[in-house]
């Protein structure tokens, strides 16, 4: 094997540095309302058991809400810590 064979390259973007959303409770509860529509639908559309579905989206909503909230909450209080 050659030097260069070896090495591994990468990839890099010179980006700007992503900035925190101004209404972070609202988008993360909108995301997590579309994933669980989209699980009732792609159910529907596929012919599976929808009394399923309509019982697992909104329990995995709200799993997923909550636990997005409860880390928002959190960094938000080591900040205010950190200040």
């Amino acid at each position: 094997m050659t030097e260069t064979s070896k090495r591994k390259k990468r990839l890099h973007w010179d980006s700007a540095p992503r900035r925190a959303s101004a209404h972070p409770y609202r988008d993360s509860a909108v995301l997590y309302a579309v994933l669980a529509a989209l699980v009732v639908g792609v159910t529907a559309l596929t012919g599976g058991n929808l009394r399923a579905a309509l019982i697992v989206a909104p329990v995995l909503f709200l799993v997923a809400t909550a636990y997005s909230w409860w880390r928002w909450r959190r960094r938000e209080r080591e900040e205010a810590q950190g200040e």
